[in-house]
């Protein structure tokens, strides 16, 4: 069992190298944006973080669909299960910077780099296998 997930995992490393391609460009815009929303605006890193998301989300959502995994599904219904997942992703990224910068001191920039850390592994096997999944239909 440990061999067939390996292997299934390994199938699967050139879409996780372009997944992370597109992790790495998100994660240098969604941290220069946090930066320049935090020192530049003057908002708070709970707010900034709030207002950057939706950006960074579609960035994330068309990339991937189209060059990593080159999904040719029907883009509404991948686009409601993406909402789906990064709602869940959202909630997390705004607790997440709540509950370490706001309540345990911690800086900002590494509670996001953390956050971030977090969710690459769970996003890549949704993203794969129920995201971009192509829907079948009977006729």
């Amino acid at each position: 069992m440990i061999k067939k997930l390996f292997l299934h995992l390994w199938s699967l490393r050139r879409e996780f190298v372009k997944y992370f391609v597109i992790g790495i460009s998100a994660f240098v815009l969604d941290m220069g944006t946090l930066y320049l929303l935090k020192q530049h605006l003057g908002l708070h890193p709970v707010l900034a973080v709030a207002v950057n998301q939706p950006f960074m989300l579609a960035y994330v959502f068309f990339f991937n669909k189209h060059w990593s995994f080159k999904s040719k599904g029907v883009t509404h219904q991948q686009m409601v299960r993406f909402v789906m997942l990064t709602g869940m992703n959202y909630a997390f990224a705004v607790g997440w910077m709540w509950i370490f910068s706001h309540q345990f001191g911690v800086h900002y920039m590494v509670a996001r780099i953390a956050n971030i850390g977090l969710a690459v592994g769970w996003n890549f096997l949704l993203y794969k296998h129920w995201v971009y999944q192509h829907e079948t239909r009977d006729t």
